[in-house]
């Protein structure tokens, strides 16, 4: 059984040169945004201009960083290169509508049908997940704009996280199959109205920049140069088992999966003898699943981050969880 790190966060950074997106997972209260913004104001003060991004559609950056950076990118923790974002769906949302309006349209007008596009706007747009298909635009926006030097996303829950990143591969495979519809239905056309060739088809032109905009978001995604999904847990048996089941869905994705960050250990140092039984339960309780994480995850585990006497929140907390982050956690 591995008792020790031996690839620490700072040495998992070292070995891969090329990293470019890192991304904070887990289950929800587990310390994901604090965690997010530590790697973000490190790498910063590495030199890298840097862009913490939160996906998450209940934000909690500005909270952290006691900052407002809904909806646009500021400088935060005084640090110059260091740039936070919570992104704003809302306008892609409205983009979003828009363009399957004008698609609508050039369908209904592709087969010759008359209904109107609006029939179909609404119930197109009320899909659950279409906030969650802005969210993946924006920040696949945000990784092909190329602005930052390194980019740390703070996720949503687990199961989101799973449905946002894994959106490339499912776009990929819904796109292949419109592609052909749509060349089956334009062959289709093309026999009924006895001409060699129709005008241009711009859902096609469409369809076929889509592919291309997916195919280089997945590239991006799961390529482990440049790519990794850290995952954060508290020393007790529902995160662990949250992490446990998702982290193997991401390997069968192909999306590299740099290690586990575990958060809110109690420090043994400062607990006496005398402590309260409260506390000594949770100690011995903590030990327990110490034991069940360095079974499970191993050489995975990247840092041991501790429960602070106070919540993270702003400049100061984010500098000592960095000497936790980034420095090697015996057991």
């Amino acid at each position: 059984m591995v008792d020790q790190i031996t690839i620490d966060m700072k040495k998992f950074l070292k070995d891969h040169p090329r990293l470019k997106y890192i991304f904070f997972g887990g289950k929800g209260g587990v310390g994901k945004t604090v965690m997010a913004g530590a790697a973000a104001l490190w790498s910063a003060k590495q030199g890298k201009k840097t862009l913490l991004a939160s996906t998450n559609p209940v934000h909690s950056l500005s909270n952290l960083l006691e900052k407002d950076v809904f909806g646009k990118a500021a400088v935060v923790c005084d640090e110059e290169k260091c740039y936070a974002f919570e992104i704003d769906t809302k306008d892609t949302i409205e983009r979003s509508k828009r363009e399957i309006r004008e698609k609508i349209n050039w369908f209904l007008k592709f087969a010759d049908i008359t209904t109107k596009a609006e029939d179909f706007i609404e119930s197109a747009t009320m899909n659950p997940a279409f906030e969650e298909s802005a969210m993946f635009e924006n920040m696949v926006d945000l990784m092909f704009k190329d602005e930052y030097e390194f980019y740390v996303f703070d996720t949503a829950p687990t199961a989101n996280a799973r449905r946002l990143l894994g959106m490339s591969k499912v776009y990929s495979l819904w796109v292949e199959k419109m592609l052909k519809s749509r060349e089956e239905a334009k062959s289709l056309k093309e026999i009924l109205s006895f001409s060699k060739k129709q005008k241009k088809d711009p859902l096609l032109d469409y369809l076929l920049g889509f592919k291309d905009r997916m195919g280089n978001a997945k590239n991006l995604l799961t390529d482990e140069a440049l790519t990794a999904f850290f995952f954060v847990t508290l020393p007790e048996s529902l995160p662990i088992a949250v992490i446990t089941r998702f982290i193997n869905w991401f390997h069968e994705f192909g999306i590299p999966v740099g290690g586990v960050i575990v958060n809110g250990v109690i420090q043994k140092d400062q607990v006496g003898k005398d402590a309260v039984e409260f506390v000594l339960n949770r100690v011995k309780m903590q030990d327990e699943h110490m034991e069940e994480i360095w079974k499970i995850f191993g050489d995975r585990v990247r840092a041991i981050v501790p429960l602070f006497e106070t919540e993270v929140k702003g400049a100061k907390m984010l500098n000592r969880t960095i000497e936790y982050l980034f420095t090697p956690s015996p057991r």
